[in-house]
This record gives structure tokens, sequence and C-alpha cells, in this order.
């Protein structure tokens, strides 16, 4: 690892823009991503683990990778998957896609019969590399309130956490109150975001400013032949027409891949010392977070984007020429 590389875990949810922030990372010489962990959110676990083993087909990834299969659902709630946004699959019904000469594009990943759980494989990636390894979480925050309850002193060794979730100063896409991450799983959100870890959050204030239209994603990916490129065009399709149908307008949000740009750069965004609370209680406002400038901060939430300069960073490095 050069000086200039960070350590890196992704925790996550696969999810087409999960995906696509993974790839990002695979594909950043900025970031070396020595584990990913799966949890429950856009899809049941079992299937957000069948996903990262179908992304990771993709791509080449380090080969001492430490891969676990964390919660199963949310602390205290069932869980709410968002299939009808990223498809039945979670991966925008990659299964529908076919060659030229009929066959699938994608075929089913082999998975382990078993893995570790989430926690173990921090606690190895920590071991190896105490100290210097910065956890990326693209879901709901449960397995790292878990980890936080179990083995307080372990999770202390992340030298920074970067979250993608929360609404502060924008409405929810879930509800008008709530980002998804948060509303899935509050009591988690809130957990984190008490715990004094040195917690970059990065809200919809700055995903929702990043994207791509529908436009944009034919033209870059219009006879690719890159894997990954094609994988940009085939999976967004989905979650694009949903855009469309709910907001009026086909585009593809970049939420998950924006945290893994602050890791690479983070420069991108411009933070803000906050103390930002999760409402747990009120069900029609659950998951709702609220910013106190006032008190003690918490969190340093990314409220501004260079956006221009982040579409072009995604852009080179999924999409080779």
């Amino acid at each position: 690892m050069s000086a200039n590389t960070h350590r890196v875990i992704i925790d996550t949810d696969p999810g087409v823009d999960d995906a696509l922030a993974i790839l990002l990372a695979l594909r950043s010489p900025e970031l070396e991503v020595i584990g990913i962990t799966t949890v429950c959110g856009n899809v049941r676990v079992e299937q957000a683990t069948k996903n990262l083993f179908r992304v990771l087909e993709l791509v080449p990834f380090p080969s001492g990778l430490f891969i676990g299969q964390g919660a199963v659902q949310p602390l205290r709630q069932p869980l709410e998957p968002a299939t009808h946004v990223h498809g039945a699959d979670g991966l925008g019904e990659l299964d529908r896609i076919r060659n030229p000469d009929g066959t699938r594009r994608y075929v089913d990943a082999g998975t382990p019969r078993s893995l570790p759980n989430a926690l173990t494989a921090w606690r190895e990636c920590l071991r190896r590399s105490p100290g210097e390894v910065t956890l990326i979480t693209l879901g709901p925050l449960t397995n790292l309130a878990h980890a936080l309850e179990a083995e307080p002193a372990l999770v202390r060794a992340f030298r920074s956490v970067i979250c993608m979730g929360g609404a502060l100063g924008v409405p929810g896409n879930v509800t008008p109150a709530a980002e998804y991450n948060f509303y899935v799983d509050p009591h988690a959100a809130d957990r984190v975001l008490r715990s004094g870890l040195p917690l970059t959050l990065v809200p919809l204030d700055v995903t929702t400013r990043v994207s791509l239209s529908r436009e944009a994603i034919a033209k870059l990916t219009a006879h690719a032949t890159d894997p990954v490129c094609r994988f940009l065009g085939d999976a967004t399709g989905p979650a694009v027409a949903f855009a469309q149908r709910t907001e009026g307008r086909g585009a593809f949000y970049l939420h998950d891949p924006l945290a893994v740009g602050v890791a690479i750069d983070p420069s991108l965004v411009k933070r803000v010392s906050l103390r930002v609370a999760v409402e747990t209680e009120d069900r029609a406002a659950r998951g709702r977070t609220s910013m106190d400038r006032a008190s003690p901060p918490t969190v340093q939430a990314a409220m501004d984007v260079d956006a221009a300069r982040f579409l072009t960073l995604f852009q080179t490095r999924l999409c080779r020429r």
C-alpha cells in the first residue's frame, strides 16, 4: 500500500447504487478495499450477499478480500426492502438482459456455503491493519449498531467512518421526512450517531445533486465493451424508470458512489460540524434527521459538493475508454 492509499471496508446492501459504489472503490487506486460486508436493506441479506458476488465477477478484486454477511433484520422492526426501486433482484433485474445471441449476459455467481459474520470480518481486517481502516457504510447501520453494542473497543479502532444516510435540509426519498437507510433502521442510526465515532455523514443534501440522466447513461454506455460500463447501462434501467414515474425526471442518483468519492477525495465535499438526531418513536416521522448547530457536534455532515468534479471522476473510473 502506498502512502496515498487508504484501506477501507465497505458495508453494503446491494442495490444498484451500492454496486456502482463498490465498483468505483475497486477501480480507484486511492483505496485498498480489504473487506466487504453485507447487511439487510434494499434486499434481504442473503440476496445482498449473492449480489455482491455477482458484482465482483465484473472486475478484478484483491485476493485477500474479507467478505462477511451481517444482520438479517433491523434492530426493532421488520425489514422494508426497496425492490420497487432496484428490481426484484436488487440489481435492476439483470436476468432480463440478453446478449445478441440470446444467452444471458449475467450468470449467477457462486457464493460460499458459509461466511463469517460482519463483526468477525471487521475484526480480522482491523487486526491486520490497526488504526488504518476507514469504514464506508452504504446501507442501514444495523451491522455497526450491533458492533457498538457487542464490541465497542473494536469499532473505535476504525480510523474514520463515512456514512451515506439522512436528509438534513431536504426532503427524504422514502417518506417526506426520511432517507431510506435511516428509515429502514432508525434505532441503529440513532445509536451510531450518538456513539462519538469519527463520523462523516453524506446525506441526501449532497447525493441528490449528483445524478445521471437517462440520456447521459445511454451516451456513456453506448457500444460499451467494458463489463463495468455495460453494467452501468444495464442495471440502472428500473431505477431510472421509477424516478420518471415518481419525479417526472428519468435520472439515476449516485447516493452511494458519492460516499466512496468522499473516501477517494475528501475535498469533493464541504463539511459542517453538527449534532444530528434521528427520530425513532414517531411512526409518521420515522428516520427523520434533525440538526442542531448550537449543541456539541456529533458528526461532520457534507452539506455542499463539487458535483461536476465528482461526476467526471465517476464516469472516468467506471467507463474507461
